[in-house]
């Protein structure tokens, strides 16, 4: 999945398939996981969210299942 850069001091990069609502989140540590069933909508927020690491802690992290990948 082809990711795009964010500004954070934690979070790298972050891509999405819209197809199967899949996030995925490369951290600046290498870690990347990919988070589950995750409306189209919400990759546009966590995208557009002042603090990318904010956004994931309160609106991701919580309500979605994830797995890491790398």
């Amino acid at each position: 999945m082809r990711r795009v850069p964010v500004e954070s001091s934690v979070i790298r990069d972050v891509g999405y398939d819209p197809a199967r609502r899949v996030c995925e989140v490369g951290f600046h540590s290498g870690v990347v996981y990919q988070y589950f069933l995750v409306p189209a909508r919400v990759h546009r927020e966590f995208l557009a969210a002042e603090s990318h690491g904010r956004y994931l802690n309160l609106e991701i992290k919580p309500r979605f299942g994830f797995r890491r990948v790398d």
